[in-house]
């Protein structure tokens, strides 16, 4: 665990003695006396504000710590996201337990409510039928994604590396051995001999969720997430056909969620870890039996929970966070419940919904709630809005029209390009509220070196300039074009081509991974392949803007 930086300290100082809120004092005391657990857990509740400047003001100094990965927190995060999983499978397992009786009822007797209740799931079904429509004949193709899989850890998981392992899949899995044989990534596998290793699941890990507790997700096995990444993209497009645009979700998102926070026609919610919520028995009463059975094939139906341990956990859940198609999936699945509930109240409700962010008329949010808890999911109650000034969804908070979102600092600031994204996280979150960040601002800006201070230009070019007054920006004119001086990457890691062979590196450009540098003489010798968080170095440069 870190120590807390001094200069991190001096800046949130700043902040707080600016602020001048007792909330502002009750953090400062928090940090001077090193309780961090109480930091950690405080939270701003919008009911308790009259307006949008004195909720935003709070915020601004409550929220920035929250979600930092190094604060020195005594909660045992990797413990929490067990505990999670583990509370999320016996959750699955009594959803499927009431949905079998109601859907599968054999000698069971449903009460009359039982049978309306039905009656909302097999309208959300015949809406899943109507956007999924056939599942289609021909054989589709896979798609690598860029993270780890079962047998590929850590940083040695590009494209290159996991043509170069072992494949891995489940036994359901067989059924799409058939499309995966023609492909170059198993002709690379013929070469050396290297056959696809049978697996029993996908494996347990977790992520940084917040400085309390971890995310946990799960590690698929290679070709069941080369082609459940492909089915993803397939339910995406067909949800795309019916109006809902997961490209452009988060924008749409935002933007009704600032309007409804002014006219209050709609109501947003978030769910509680509802990926792992998605019960097995919904998933396959609500989609047409071609889809449920190719997604049940291709879905891990076990977890390996321990590290270095042969045994495995059997999942109540469908799919979890970690699989290729979980998002589509329950985007689908919450945009159709939502819709079939909120049909009792009105024709043609409007619904929208992004993974597990829910926009629905304000009118319909007590039913919907009471029906999605019926269906295996709890509603957030922190993090929905269905009365009052505050809407939030897909990481736009908004108080009565005025966005209000803070700046969430994810580790300790230790470079000047760190320093620069706290400087423009805290000076794009303030909003009007500028003038109270300015000394925390210029706090930021005394801990970057002169010359890369002096970067300044316009908020779209992101965290390659401090973005500033457009008179302090530091720019020349070359041909009628704008060239801004900024501080960008320059040095990558790379995995070079030399460590890989022949028909791995064709495999490779045919699934589009880049040469290298195209400048060079040699550019599959000299050059590679970059993984995830490659930058190693930044360099002063100048960049075009028109």
């Amino acid at each position: 665990m870190k120590t807390f930086p001094p200069d991190i300290g001096g800046i949130i100082s700043a902040l707080c003695a600016d602020v001048g809120t007792s909330r502002a004092l009750t953090v400062s005391l928090l940090i001077k006396y090193r309780e961090w657990d109480q930091l950690a857990v405080l939270r701003v509740d919008p009911e308790h504000y009259n307006d949008p400047d004195s909720f935003h003001k709070d915020v601004l100094v409550t929220e920035l710590l929250r979600k930092c990965e190094d604060l020195p927190t005594s909660f045992d995060r990797e413990a929490v996201s067990r505990e999670n999983f583990l509370l999320s499978e016996k959750q699955c397992f009594s959803s499927n337990l009431r949905l079998e009786n109601l859907l599968y009822p054999g000698n069971f007797i449903p009460s009359a409510a039982d049978l309306f209740t039905r009656s909302v799931l097999e309208r959300a079904r015949a809406l899943v039928s109507d956007i999924l429509g056939p599942f289609p004949n021909s054989s589709f193709d896979g798609r690598f994604g860029p993270g780890a899989t079962f047998a590929d850890k850590g940083g040695r998981s590009t494209i290159p590396d996991k043509m170069s392992s072992e494949p891995t899949l489940t036994s359901s899995a067989w059924t799409s051995l058939s499309s995966w044989r023609s492909t170059a990534w198993a002709r690379a596998c013929a070469v050396d001999g290297r056959l696809p290793v049978v697996v029993r699941g996908n494996r347990f890990t977790s992520v940084p969720k917040d400085c309390t507790k971890n995310r946990g997700i799960a590690i698929e096995p290679s070709i069941n997430v080369f082609y459940q990444l492909s089915l993803g993209r397939l339910i995406r497009q067909r949800l795309r056909r019916c109006g809902v645009n997961l490209n452009e979700g988060q924008d749409i998102h935002r933007r009704l969620a600032r309007e409804a926070s002014t006219e209050g026609h709609l109501a947003t919610l978030d769910l509680s870890n509802a990926s792992d919520t998605i019960c097995k028995n919904l998933v396959e009463f609500l989609l047409p039996p071609s889809w449920f059975q190719v997604l049940s094939d291709l879905r891990s139906s076990s977890t390996r929970f321990f590290k270095n341990s042969d045994s495995f956990v059997v999942l109540e859940k469908f799919s979890s966070m970690g699989n290729g198609f979980t998002f589509e999936l329950e985007t689908l699945i919450f945009q159709c419940l939502v819709t079939a509930c909120c049909e009792l109240r009105m024709k043609d409700p409007f619904v929208s919904v992004y993974g597990d962010d829910i926009i629905l008329p304000t009118e319909c949010s007590r039913d919907v709630i009471s029906f999605l808890k019926f269906c295996g999911f709890e509603v957030n109650q922190r993090k929905s809005f269905t009365s009052g000034p505050f809407r939030e969804s897909c990481g736009g908070d908004f108080f009565a029209g005025v966005p209000v979102r803070g700046h969430y600092l994810k580790s300790y600031p230790a470079s000047p390009s760190d320093f620069i994204a706290l400087a423009n996280g805290l000076r794009r979150s303030s909003g009007r509220l500028f003038p109270l960040v300015y000394r925390a601002w210029r706090k930021c800006l005394d801990q970057i070196p002169s010359p890369i201070r002096s970067c300044r230009g316009p908020s779209v070019l992101g965290d390659l300039v401090i973005h500033d007054d457009e008179a302090r920006w530091h720019l020349r004119l070359r041909n009628s074009i704008r060239y801004f001086r900024v501080w960008r990457p320059a040095k990558y890691r790379k995995v070079r081509w030399h460590n890989f062979k022949p028909d791995v590196i064709l495999a490779s450009a045919l699934y589009g991974v880049g040469s290298g540098d195209p400048n060079t003489r040699s550019p599959w010798k000299s050059c590679g392949v970059s993984p995830r968080d490659s930058v190693l170095g930044h360099k002063l440069g100048w960049v075009p803007f028109s």
